[in-house]
């Protein structure tokens, strides 16, 4: 009795999560996207005649707003029962302003990378942990999935001060070192509440041929610029393979640690 939470799931690495996840489980898919939650439902179904529609269902939910992520919260309350427990949780909002210098800090722009990156996946911890399991809870086995619970936050890997060699991408890298920290913590947190049932991971997925990295894919080789079936692939792999004694940390697509 299990189902999976992607959000945002409207493009992107989200859009084509969702696609999967319906494609090789049998459990409910919960997507989210701002706005056209029946256009979002329509594309992420489109071409999938093998799947069923009503295992899919996209609330409208924007990261920015909590009373948005309370309402998505909700209406996930009322389609499931306390044992239809949340087994896997993506939350990959994400935004870039990739400045080279000081001089190109802006406030406004400050303000929305922390909000959507750092404070999106906060609020969506705070709306949608209660849904995972605890320790009292028993889980079914259910093809395609880990044994336990996973809690996924889109981390990256400019988010590490261990590795960051060049600078730059002052707001990015830091918001994305606050959700490697945001991630540890709730690790920590449930290791109490879930014990073994439920633990927390953050993710790099590598540079994504996304919206997100549009300004740099003529800079990137091209065996290093996923497409967003390959880098889901990637994902959903090692989240099957991150065992509950590598949990709290970040990973990346081939599975190596990322240190903080």
């Amino acid at each position: 009795m299990a189902w999976t939470l992607v959000t945002p799931a409207s493009r992107g690495v989200g859009f084509q999560l969702a696609r999967h996840l319906l494609q090789t489980t049998k459990i409910p898919v919960v997507a989210t996207a701002r706005k056209d939650v029946d256009g979002v439902k329509k594309s992420i179904l489109q071409d999938l005649p093998d799947v069923e529609p009503d295992r899919l269902t996209v609330l409208e939910l924007d990261v920015t707003n909590e009373d948005s992520i309370q309402r998505a919260a909700e209406d996930a309350k009322s389609m499931f029962t306390k044992d239809n427990h949340l087994r896997l949780a993506f939350a990959i909002p994400g935004i870039l302003y990739p400045e080279k210098s000081p001089s190109q800090l802006d406030h406004a722009h400050i303000t929305q990378t922390f909000a959507i990156n750092t404070i999106g996946p906060l609020l969506l911890m705070k709306h949608f942990t209660p849904f995972l399991p605890t320790k009292a809870s028993t889980l079914a086995s259910e093809p395609g999935l880990p044994p336990h619970a996973v809690w996924l936050t889109m981390s990256a890997r400019v988010g590490s001060t261990t590795d960051n060699q060049l600078g730059g991408w002052f707001s990015y890298r830091a918001s994305k070192a606050g959700v490697t920290s945001i991630t540890k913590s709730l690790d920590n947190w449930l290791v109490g509440k879930s014990g073994e049932k439920a633990m927390a991971m953050a993710y790099h997925p590598g540079t994504v041929k996304t919206g997100l990295s549009k300004e740099f894919w003529g800079s990137i080789p091209k065996e290093k610029l996923f497409t967003p079936e390959f880098a889901v692939e990637k994902m959903v792999g090692v989240v099957q393979n991150i065992g509950l004694e590598q949990r709290g940390r970040c990973w990346d697509w081939k599975g190596t640690e990322v240190l903080p």
